[in-house]
């Protein structure tokens, strides 16, 4: 899965990092979320679409 978020849109309100912390972080220096892991189990692309889901900004793109 090729995953990117749109930095510009990005909020950082942190809901990605919290329903898959193994594959979103947060950049301290710009406040915003970072892809860490695209996902490789199929547990992690389900919370990945998961995050895709509830970004209320709507960020996350596969």
């Amino acid at each position: 899965m090729q995953l990117s978020i749109n930095l510009d849109d990005c909020i950082g309100c942190g809901v990605c990092m919290q329903i898959c912390p193994d594959i979103f972080g947060l950049d301290d220096n710009e406040g915003r979320a970072v892809i860490i892991d695209s996902g490789k189990t199929e547990d992690e692309l389900e919370l990945v679409k998961e995050a895709i889901d509830n970004c209320p900004i709507g960020c996350i793109n596969e």
